[in-house]
Order: structure tokens, then sequence, then C-alpha cells
């Protein structure tokens, strides 16, 4: 008896690129993220391949995400913050070493960061995206692509636009990665009918629902989750599998947890005094996270006590043995109850792991050198391996889902956010018309596609999320409200056949995602 686990990563943060600040306090979330998560996560694949672990795993790389790790600005601001905080945690090791339960950790943070500049610089030849095209290039990392600005396709209403949104997607993975996507993380794992035959448009094999999507399909799954399901235009459907997903995203019933593991909460940007922090901290000396996190989550206290590697690294042991455990005896039983081996589908945001679960890149590497030692009981998969086994599955229409709170669409639309939704619809319609426009110069037609651009970015469902958060709201509302103003003056102006002078540099200037982007390659679209 044997079954399939396929582990998938959603990798995704929203285009935040301010060239008019020296320093933006906001872009610190990529910054963070590629230290805390994807550096860490490229280490421990490295260290599977140099080991010989046989190991696959899916992961999402955000057309967003693609294009700010390939921008150089944002990657030249990276080297300076990577090195701002190798300089400080050489400080910490000064201030320290008078105590024994912390200098050794701010000695960790010191040799971390070295090492991660050096892959950065020469493992990643100074690019993230090579880092992942390599492991792509040799088998154990599937990369499937995403819409080109996370929008909520469902809420775009007009399939033109999803089909905009994944085509440009699609053309930014293959100028990126030089290979055709063959599966797509839908924003927010969010469907209506119809969106499978734009996928199927593009030779999209499969994508993902949240579980309720397939269980509430036209026809009940006979297989649940643990089979994909197929629309009638040929694409497979693959739901989440919620036992293995709670196990580990859930910081209070899940692993992360676990009192041993690092405290996310408790930062030097706010522990320590601010004239000491205020050389690494942004120029409005706003205190905020450094990185450098010496305690544990300790218990349900605001006490905590200084952080142990070994306890931690033991808990990870135990907690990725427990869950090749739970996922072997899984599979043992699904496999009495169904003619095909099972897969289980545990998906997730990537950055719980590093960033939030400092842990989390060493449990996914204990999980798959447990599993290449199961002598093949619970194989390590991707979807596309999976489809080549199984090529045939039940026909049925999923039902409309997303992985938000309740399910559906609230989270995106609801009083805090749906005031949106009538500014994007007109945009829309008005972008249409432009794009039908022959443009009378080259200024015109470069106008048409920063209209295009700024239309885009305010399509993203980072903004409606972050605004019903409750959290970075004026930065959200602000966002969505410039590039909504933007689009419309470039419309205005692209009507009157008066370009500004100087306007379209300066909005090319800020808001130059898709530098290659040709609104006459997407004419084309589904009525």
């Amino acid at each position: 008896m044997s079954g399939y686990l396929a582990i998938v990563l959603h990798s995704h943060l929203p285009y935040v690129r301010h060239p008019e600040y020296a320093d933006f306090l906001e872009e610190d979330w990529l910054y963070e993220a590629i230290t805390e998560t994807y550096l860490p996560l490229l280490d421990v694949f490295n260290r599977l391949v140099r080991d010989g672990v046989g190991f696959h795993i899916t992961i999402s790389l955000t057309p967003t995400l693609l294009e700010m790790l390939g921008d150089g600005l944002l990657m030249g601001r990276y080297r300076a913050h990577l090195s701002k905080l190798i300089e400080l945690s050489e400080r910490e090791m000064v201030r320290t070493r008078h105590d024994p339960s912390i200098h050794p950790l701010s000695k960790m943070y010191h040799d971390r960061f070295l090492h991660y500049m050096d892959m950065f610089e020469n493992g990643c030849r100074g690019s993230i995206i090579n880092g992942f095209k390599d492991l792509m290039d040799q088998g154990g990392v599937e990369i499937v692509t995403c819409a080109a600005t996370h929008a909520y396709l469902p809420l775009l209403v007009d399939r033109a636009w999803q089909d905009i949104q994944l085509h440009i997607g699609i053309d930014s993975h293959v100028r990126h990665l030089r290979k055709r996507p063959v599966g797509v993380w839908l924003p927010e794992n969010a469907y209506t009918d119809g969106i499978d035959g734009v996928l199927a448009k593009y030779g999209i094999e499969y994508t993902f629902l949240d579980a309720h999507g397939l269980l509430n399909a036209s026809v009940r799954p006979a297989y649940g989750v643990y089979a994909p399901i197929s629309s009638r235009a040929g694409v497979s459907f693959f739901g989440r599998d919620l036992q293995s997903a709670k196990q580990v995203w859930s910081a209070r019933e899940g692993y992360p947890g676990d009192y041993d593991y690092r405290e996310f909460y408790r930062d030097i940007g706010y522990d320590l005094d601010l004239e000491y922090v205020r050389p690494y901290l942004h120029s409005d000396g706003s205190r905020s996270n450094l990185g450098i996190k010496y305690y544990r989550i300790t218990g349900q206290t605001d006490r905590k006590q200084p952080y142990v590697p070994q306890w931690a690294h033991d808990k990870v042991m135990d907690h990725a043995g427990n869950f090749v455990f739970n996922r072997a005896k899984h599979i043992e039983y699904l496999c009495g109850i169904m003619d095909r081996e099972p897969i289980l589908v545990s998906a997730y945001d990537a950055e719980l792991f590093g960033h939030w679960w400092f842990e989390g890149p060493e449990f996914i590497e204990q999980v798959f050198r447990r599993l290449d030692a199961t002598n093949g009981i619970v194989r390590p998969a991707t979807p596309a391996m999976y489809l080549r086994e199984y090529p045939v599955s039940q026909i049925a229409v999923p039902s409309q889902s997303s992985w938000g709170d309740k399910g559906y669409h609230e989270v995106w639309l609801n009083g805090t956010n749906d005031w949106t939704y009538r500014h994007i619809h007109i945009a829309q319609d008005r972008m249409k018309e432009l794009m039908r426009t022959a443009a009378a110069s080259r200024e015109q037609q470069r106008g048409i596609n920063q209209a295009l651009r700024e239309i885009l970015l305010a399509q993203s469902s980072d903004w409606p999320f972050i605004m019903n958060s409750g959290t970075m709201v004026e930065y959200a509302r602000k966002r969505f409200v410039s590039h909504i103003a933007r689009f419309t003056r470039l419309y205005e102006q692209i009507k009157a056949g008066r370009m500004e002078p100087g306007y379209l540099e300066e909005v090319e200037s800020k808001d130059n995602i898709f530098p290659w982007i040709d609104y006459r390659n997407y004419t084309d679209t589904e009525p």
C-alpha cells in the first residue's frame, strides 16, 4: 500500500516598489521574506540535493513576486538591507558577550546572515529566481504561476479580465523561468464557473481548490479530496487535505505553537534602546522588526525565556516524525477504500515557513528525509507527476469557493472594501476601450501600456484583503486610489490625444511592473 504527498507552498507578495523614497517601510515585506523564507527554503532544498534525498515540492512564484525579485533597484536595496543586518549582528555579539544565554544566539544570527549573503551573491548569482530555477531544472521543485497581480478573479466579473490576468501571469513566468507552467495557483484559491475554460486556453493542466471546492462540486467526488476531479474543459482540480494543513498552520493546535519554538513577537527592534537600533530602522525612526529574536514562545505568558536552538531542533525532529507517521496512517486507510493511490495535498502560504515559524524550513527538510526512509509507503510528488500516473479523473464542475474565512468571497467583498469594485469595473471598461484604440503615436502606445499596468495593480486582491484585516489599511487604500487615479489621468490624456509632458515618464518610473508589456498582445481575450 502506498500513496503520494504533495506539499504545495504559495509564495506571494504584493507589488511594493517606491523609487521616490530612499527607504520605504512596506518594502521590508520583500526583504524579510527573502532572508527568512526564500533563502532558508533554498538552503534546505540544496542540502537535500547534496545528500541525495529524493524530494518533490510544488511552489508558486507569483508574477508580482517574480517582477520584484528581478528588479535591479529592489535587489540593490536588499543587499544593503542584509549588509545592515550583518553589521547589527556583529554589534550584538559584542553587546551580549557576557550573557551566556543570549550571546550564542547573536552568533547564530551573524553566521546565518553571512551565509545568506554568500548564497544570494554566489549560489543564486545575485537573483533568488536563479536559485529556484536551478532546482526546477534539476527536477525537485515544480514552479506554478498565478494571475498577473494576484487579482481576486471571481470579482472581476468580466471573463476578459480573468483572461488578461492569467495571460500576463503566464507570460511573466515564461520570461523569468524560461518554461511554460503546467499548473496555476488561483489567487486566494478563488474559483467561479468558467475560469477553467480560461486555464485550458493557455494549456494549464491543473490548479488547486480548498476542500469544499471539490466536495461541493456538481457531482460529489468519489475519492473526496484524495484524487483530483476534472472539469469539462479538461483542467484537473486538486483539493487541500485539511488534516495535514491544520497540523502545520495552526499556531494553537499545530506544531508552530510549541513552547520551545522561537517567539515571533519579541524582536530587538522593539526590545532594545531606541538610540542603539536607530541606525537600522527606517529614516522616520519608527520601530520595526529587525529579524533578530532571542526568546522562545515559553507559554501563555509575557515572561519569555531565552531561545534554545537544540530544544527547538529536537521538537522539529519529533514533529516531522509525527507528521509523516500521520500521513502514512491516513494513506494506509485510504488505500483500503480507493481503487487508485491517494494523493494528500498539503498546501500553505510559503511565508509560514521561516518568517512566522522560524523552524519551518527545517521541518520541511526533516519531513522529506523521513519520507525518503519510508520505503515508498508515502512518496513525495507534484500534481503533474500524479496526473502522468492517473491521467483520467472523474468529471465534475467545481464549486464556487476560496480558502478565505468562511470559504467564499466575503473577505474580499464586505463593508470595508466593497467601494473599490465600482472603480475597478469602470476602469476595466475604459481600458478595453483604450485597447481597441488605434494609437496615433508611440507615446500614446506607451500611455496605453502604462494604463494597463495601473489597472492590473488596482485589481490586486491584496488591497481589499488588507482593508478587511484592519492592519496597514491606510497604505492599502492609498495604493488602490493612486492606481485608479493614475489610470484615469492617463485615460483622459489618451482620449484627448494630448499626453502631459513628463507625467508618463514619472508614472512609468514608479509603477514599472511588467516593463515588457504590450497591450496589443492581450486584445484577443474571451468575450
